[in-house]
């Protein structure tokens, strides 16, 4: 049996989803904050949810574990990122492994109910990275920052953003394993036909001479062709 392409779509998303979750999780560049007061022109500010960095645009120098003078990593949305973001990598891991189980592409027949679990998983997974994410991009601009400075969400969010929703479409895909599943159990079965009694055996006739023969010798049991005979 061919794997279903529902599965082949979910097998494919959330791989790509947990990994661009886990580099958006990583890299510290989720706000950009730029042009900021009494600093050089390319001083660019680039903060993630673990740490702080700075970079000048002009020679590429990049300055990483900067101290949090405003109390940035004691926001809300920035502790909850850090909380959550971990737990759905763990989730997506789960689920990746529960669904390759499910699908068993070396097999002849996937395991439906257990797809469509995985499947439930890897959706919890991807709402668990989208909700940090849609709450600090609303708290983007609230977020503390020096004051006149340019805000700009960095490649961090974004690959965030990206990453949740293909977890999310490859949750959903492998959840219609449940449709399948159902539909097997809802399948009428028909219980076996009655047994056929053994009769004799067909005989093939090349003329009519010999469908008189065995009329003749009685060989010819319960036959329902015309024949010469019944004229």
């Amino acid at each position: 049996m061919r794997t279903p392409k529902a599965m082949i779509v979910g097998l494919v998303l959330c791989p790509c989803g947990l990994l661009l979750t886990l580099v958006g999780t990583l890299t510290p560049s989720w706000r950009q904050v730029s042009l900021v007061p009494e600093q050089p022109s390319d001083l660019v500010l680039e903060q993630g949810i673990w740490e702080l960095c700075s970079e000048r645009q002009s020679s590429h120098q990049r300055h990483c574990g900067q101290a949090d003078k405003l109390g940035y990593f004691e926001e809300v949305p920035v502790r909850v990122a850090r909380g959550l973001m971990p737990t759905s990598l763990v989730l997506t891991l789960l689920g990746l492994v529960v669904a390759t189980l499910g699908v068993r592409c070396w097999q002849e027949e996937p395991q439906h109910p257990v797809a469509g679990a995985a499947g439930l998983v890897l959706l919890l997974s991807g709402l668990l990275s989208l909700l940090p994410v849609s709450w600090y991009t609303y708290e983007l601009w609230a977020l503390p920052a020096v004051a006149g400075s340019t805000l700009a969400a960095g490649y961090s969010l974004v690959l965030s953003y990206l990453g949740s929703c293909l977890e999310i479409l490859g949750g959903l895909a492998l959840t219609l394993s449940f449709h399948c599943c159902c539909k097997k159990r809802r399948a009428p079965k028909y219980p076996p036909g009655p047994a056929r009694e053994p009769g004799p055996p067909s005989t093939t006739y090349s003329n009519p001479w010999d469908v008189l023969e065995d009329e003749r010798d009685g060989r010819h049991w319960k036959s329902t062709l015309p024949c010469d005979s019944d004229l």
